[in-house]
């Protein structure tokens, strides 16, 4: 062969070569098809029938994403299982981390998980945790963000002396005093009666 250079080399990279080479212009021809706007992606080469070769399967496209569902809207078993990973969470991050003891400025109650406007609030706060603290979705100011924009407000909303924890001591736990006399239709489910 006139292409083969005169030193000792194995045959074996010079079809290595000469397939990297077909592969190039195989996907710069696509480039161009795709870029004037006539042909689809894997239309002319899909088949292998230019190339003489088959590509790799597309990948499968992925699951559409789903917003994820709001805690008091679920029913059981689903509201269960989430609900056991939320005590989970607060129990092992959230408390030990992040709350000092309650005092009449703030407030917290040990039955927590019995006041559902604490639950809706603190199951929304470890939604954001999550994504905020996994560093393939939110870069290094993930944390501070979600310290800011959902922590802080929330640990506000719950502990303040207007909050779900309002009635609630040391000694005393009262979920009554936040419960609405009329529970507003969306919240209800079709065929209930008012209060």
């Amino acid at each position: 062969m006139a292409d083969e250079p005169d030193f000792d080399v194995p045959v074996g990279l010079f079809q290595d070569v000469e397939d990297l080479k077909a592969t190039v212009a195989r996907l710069s021809a696509l480039v161009e098809t795709l870029s004037q706007g006539t042909g689809e992606p894997g239309g002319a080469f899909a088949d292998g029938a230019d190339s003489g070769e088959v590509l790799e399967d597309e990948p499968e496209p992925e699951e559409e994403w789903q917003s994820p569902p709001f805690i008091l809207l679920l029913d059981p078993p689903q509201y269960d299982d989430e609900l056991r990973a939320l005590i989970e969470w607060v129990e092992g991050v959230l408390v030990p981390g992040y709350l000092a003891e309650p005092s009449a400025d703030a407030r917290w109650c040990h039955l927590w998980f019995e006041h559902p406007v604490a639950v809706a609030r603190l199951h929304a706060c470890w939604l954001a945790w999550q994504e905020l603290t996994d560093p393939a979705t939110c870069g290094y100011t993930g944390p501070s963000v979600w310290h800011r924009d959902h922590l802080d407000p929330c640990l506000r909303e719950l502990r303040g002396s207007s909050g779900p924890f309002a009635g609630c001591s040391k000694n005393v736990h009262q979920v009554e005093h936040r419960m609405p006399g009329l529970v507003p239709s969306a919240w209800r489910g079709a065929g209930e009666e008012n209060a």
